[in-house]
């Protein structure tokens, strides 16, 4: 009995071994908070003008950030401030003073033809899962209608 025990015990450990070396072991579920800060995400594209797309993004910039709902015809959102530490958002709302405690996780993923995934718990405002693509990084945007104009301008293009 003590000899096919070995053996599993062998065979599962020589498993993790290979997989850790050839890299097999890191999962495209790994988070990675980098990629929540200065990076528009948005639930999903809106495929008809009249399709309704949840923005969420950050610049560090000023500690500024966007919940934004909005098609090509109606929007609506709400601006908050921020501090950050790794995968957690301390946010503000000012028009209300309402303060919240959001996770954040991101991490690498192919889901929807997007290149990067996004879960947010605690927040009051949003959607809970956005999705980004390489490229929707935020730069050069350092004032709130900036923020707001690359949003509306990201909803234009995939129409």
């Amino acid at each position: 009995m003590k000899k096919p025990l070995l053996i599993l015990g062998a065979v599962i450990v020589g498993a993790w071994a290979i997989a850790r070396w050839t890299g097999a072991e890191k999962s495209a579920d790994v988070s990675d908070p980098s990629l929540i800060l200065n990076r528009l995400w948005v639930d999903r594209l809106p495929v008809k003008p009249k399709d309704t797309a949840n923005v969420f993004a950050t610049i560090t910039r000023q500690k500024l950030g966007v919940f934004q709902s909005v098609s090509q015809y109606k929007g609506s959102y709400e601006l908050f401030h921020f501090t950050a530490s790794g995968g957690e958002l301390r946010v503000v709302y000012p028009q209300t003073d309402q303060q919240e405690t959001v996770k954040a996780r991101a991490w690498k993923c192919k889901e929807e033809d997007m290149d990067f995934c996004l879960e947010l718990t605690g927040a009051s405002r949003g959607v809970k899962r956005y999705h980004s693509l390489d490229g929707w990084e935020i730069r050069d945007a350092s004032t709130p209608e900036q923020l707001l104009e690359r949003a509306a301008a990201l909803v234009r293009a995939s129409n």
